[in-house]
């Protein structure tokens, strides 16, 4: 353990992390003054001050907090034998233990947040919150041997946190009217650390890192306060120690801990391994670490400051690409998809972590934040309830941000955008007027999060599944819980998918999860086999990613089957696993259009498939219609099938559209139906709420035993009718599309694009490419003002070099990324890029001539 705690001081070092926390040791006066300090700006930070609650901003917070409280004690006036709260059954249910713990929490939070009613002050209602406490520790949870069953994230972290809270907000009653319950609540709660070492946290643990691993330390950092004592400090500050982990920025080719979560040099960020999740876990560790910085203020236990530039940088490259008009997008939220909360409300979370963080920054980083926050109540369709923030103060301090007439609101984005999050395998996409979300997966992501009943049919969200916004709707009728809801798991717009029907975990296996703990492969709710092939498999191949070149981009995929099929001879007899279909895609995104390619499109089993264009809810009464071209010029309108060579789909009540232009597709089968189902279909735990939606699919079949396909068509955010008429002779060329070479060009930008897949030459309009490689290049100006830019990027992630050659006249160098050398070739211009260990970062360089 040693030697691990040198190399990570060591890490910390080098990342110039480590003077975060103070050398040496304060006296007693100075400790204890610095532990009361932390202590105060846990309540402030929870409940408020008289200062902030004062301020009308936060009345409805405080009725809330008000609320709350009174109904957990009544419900605790009208507990039966056995019961701390009527109704909630212990013993058995670790999640009814922690609710119990959470109303102890609520009804501590009402007693010491200034304003919030009657309760405030209550001695009385703290003695029965700390007599709660005491009962169920008795009871319920100081018995190690009865406890720690179901869910470890409750025993290491939920229940942990609802403790720890409620006895910061009630350090002084607890002192007088209930002295031992400190620690014997810190003794409990460091024995259900199981998965740490001697009730510490185990950086060696895949069950303590990124998110998780900031909840605990965090938890740790409030006991010792608590604890009072130089163990206490050493607690705070070894805790501390480890919570700097969450902030260096993820190495894959030199895991610290062999751990892959947390945030990576292109934004990206990862939990579970493998699981793309700023938009869950990513934007928990983001609360949580902002939180960490306020309760640390003035302390003298870290120097919070010099951790702010890291979180800006979060926010900045991580977060804002990820949000689109108050909207969180769907290809980075896991499991979280089939939750009822909306986009909206996930943003609603950023906000106030970024409300803090400009509090905590300084200069333009402040500025920029300020007017981040500004920007995206302007943009978002639903107003931003600040009611629902964790603490008053960021109450008050996000109503003087919009109260002041300067800075103006502005994006973290600039208005047209290409992002490569090559390390989480997504890609996004923007222009004023729309955004395109990609889920790509590969050996190195998974195609999908399932878990705990959530999100039940998640087969296909990470083989090619997009999501297109577009400004002015409101997303939460165009997609959120309700688009998986009603959209078939089959039939995910961009998605290739087998004829066939899959079953749900629960439908599988009679529970949550697959339970064979005496097979070789330990089959339990938490081990890893469970995550490997149940819970998040990854897919097979390793051709995911793509190149960005400006505002330009590029991205490709060769589908997969999963994890779990590859390896079925290893699993047990009644596993079920499923085969995929086959497809290599690109994705070739310009400004007014993203042209899709898929070649070698069928089913190695000769299953039919289909290959579903775009699929688009509405609200059953919206007016929508769907008009087109057939090939041979005919009008059509639909539903049904045709040969069309373009297509749109409008819905006149919310004012949107989006064209499609059929460059090499086959026959297209557009089909609107008003379907109904229950929102339990993708998660046990939601309400039984049947929902309606009229749901367009614009689909390509494949027969059974057909020959592999190939299909090239562009989505046109936005478009006219006269607009996808003049594309009839438009800008856009399908140079190959094969399993081997995808390219296209846009005559009107200049542009050609191509991936290509395999070992060996490719080539094609005058570009040459060596290997596997996606590669972008810019044309611009005439004569001798003439320029080309060129981008390039490994999405296999393991080449030491790509080699480009520009055919024709030779070029000069202007600029070129550190590892690109441009040289002159007899054919024209040789183009090396040094790819070993970029992760699919993109090279770029520009030449004249």
């Amino acid at each position: 353990m040693e030697i691990t705690r040198r190399r990570l001081l060591s890490a910390l070092s080098a990342a110039g992390l480590l003077a975060v926390i103070p050398t040496g040791r304060a006296d007693a006066a100075t400790a204890a003054k610095g532990r009361a300090q932390l202590l105060a700006n846990t309540v402030a930070a929870l409940a408020g001050t008289a200062t902030s609650n004062a301020r009308p901003e936060t009345a409805a917070k405080l009725a809330a907090v008000d609320r709350a409280a009174r109904a957990n004690l009544k419900a605790m006036d009208d507990a039966g034998e056995g019961e701390l709260f009527a109704g909630l059954a212990l013993g058995t249910d670790e999640a009814n233990l922690n609710t119990a713990y959470r109303r102890l929490y609520e009804t501590a939070l009402a007693t010491r947040a200034p304003g919030s009613g009657g309760l405030y002050g209550d001695t009385a209602v703290q003695h029965r919150v700390l007599d709660g406490l005491a009962w169920l520790h008795e009871r319920h949870y100081g018995d190690q041997s009865k406890g720690y069953y179901g869910n470890w994230f409750h025993w290491e972290i939920g229940i942990s946190q609802h403790i720890s809270k409620t006895l910061v907000l009630l350090a002084d009653e607890v002192r007088a009217h209930r002295p031992e319950l400190v620690r014997a609540y810190v003794s409990s709660m460091d024995a259900y650390l199981r998965n740490g070492t001697d009730g510490d946290v185990n950086l060696d643990s895949r069950f303590h890192t990124g998110a998780n691993l900031a909840d605990i330390t965090t938890n740790r950092v409030l006991q010792g306060a608590l604890l009072g004592d130089a163990a206490g400090d050493a607690r705070i500050r070894k805790a501390l120690t480890d919570q700097l982990t969450v902030f260096l920025t993820i190495d894959p080719y030199h895991l610290r801990h062999g751990v892959t979560d947390g945030h990576y040099a292109d934004g990206s960020f990862i939990q579970h391994a493998s699981v793309a999740y700023t938009g869950s876990y990513g934007k928990g560790l983001l609360s949580r670490v902002v939180q960490t910085l306020k309760i640390l203020d003035g302390t003298g236990f870290a120097h919070g400051e010099e951790l702010v530039p890291t979180v800006y940088g979060w926010v900045k490259d991580g977060f804002a690409p990820l949000i689109f008009e108050g909207w969180m997008m769907e290809i980075v939220k896991g499991r979280a998809v089939a939750r009822t909360e909306s986009g909206y409300a996930d943003v609603a979370v950023v906000v106030e972590a970024v409300v803090d963080l400009a509090s905590l920054a300084t200069g333009t980083e402040a500025t920029a934040l300020k007017s981040y926050v500004k920007h995206l109540r302007a943009t978002s369709r639903t107003p931003l309830d600040p009611a629902r923030f964790v603490s008053p103060v960021s109450i008050v301090r996000y109503a003087d941000i919009i109260g002041d007439a300067s800075p103006p609101p502005a994006d973290l984005n600039p208005a047209a955008r290409s992002v490569a999050f090559n390390a989480m395998d997504k890609t996004v996409h923007r222009r004023p007027g729309y955004a395109f979300a990609l889920a790509r997966s590969s050996d190195r992501i998974s195609k999908y999060e399932y878990m705990n009943g959530e999100n039940l049919m998640p087969w296909f969200q990470g083989d090619g599944a997009h999501y297109l916004y577009l400004s002015g709707q409101d997303q939460a009728q165009a997609y959120g819980v309700d688009y998986f809801t009603t959209v078939s798991p089959y039939g995910l717009a961009g998605v290739t998918a087998p004829v066939e029907q899959r079953r749900t975990i629960p439908e599988l296996y009679g529970k949550a999860y697959y339970d064979n703990p005496g097979h070789p492969l330990r089959f339990t709710s938490s081990s890893e086999s469970q995550n490997t092939y149940v819970y998040f498999p990854r897919g097979t191949n390793t051709w995911s990613g793509g190149a960005v070149l400006g505002a330009y981009g590029a991205a490709g995929l060769v589908q997969s089957s999963d994890a779990a099929y590859r390896d079925r001879a290893l699993l047990p007899d009644d596993f079920v696993v499923y085969r995929g279909a086959r497809a290599t895609k690109s994705w070739f995104l310009f400004d007014e259009e993203i042209v899709v390619l898929a070649a070698g499109v069928g089913d190695a089993g000769g299953r039919a498939v289909t290959t579903t264009v775009d699929a688009r809810v509405a609200a059953p009464d919206d007016r929508v219609t769907l008009t087109g071209t057939r090939r041979d010029g005919r009008a059509w309108s639909g539903p049904g099938t045709a040969d069309l060579r373009r297509l749109r789909y409008a819905n006149a009540t919310q004012n949107t559209a989006v064209g499609y232009v059929f460059l090499d597709t086959p026959p297209v089968r557009v089909t609107l139906e008003r379907v109904t189902r229950s929102r339990r279909v993708v998660r046990t735990a939601n309400p039984d709420t049947p929902v309606t939606r009229s749901v367009c699919g614009v689909t390509v079949d494949g027969a059974a035993g057909a020959r592999p396909a190939r299909l090239a068509y562009a989505l046109v955010p936005n478009a006219t009718e006269d607009w996808l008429r003049a594309h009839h002779h438009g800008p856009l060329k399908v140079l190959a599309n094969s399993p081997r070479l995808q390219a296209v060009s846009h005559s009107g930008l200049g542009m050609t694009a191509a991936n290509s897949f395999t070992p060996g030459r490719h080539e094609t309009a005058g570009l040459r490419v060596e290997g596997p490689a996606s590669v972008i290049v810019h044309r611009q100006g005439r004569g001798g003002a003439a320029t080309t830019t060129v981008a390039v990027s490994d999405p296999t992630m393991d080449r030491a070099r790509i080699t480009v050659l520009l055919r024709g006249r030779r070029l000069g160098k202007v600029t070129a990324d550190e590892g690109v050398r441009v040289s002159r070739d007899p054919d024209g211009t040789r183009i090396d890029v040094d790819t070993r260990h970029a992760y699919g970062k993109s090279f770029t360089a520009t030449l004249s001539g």
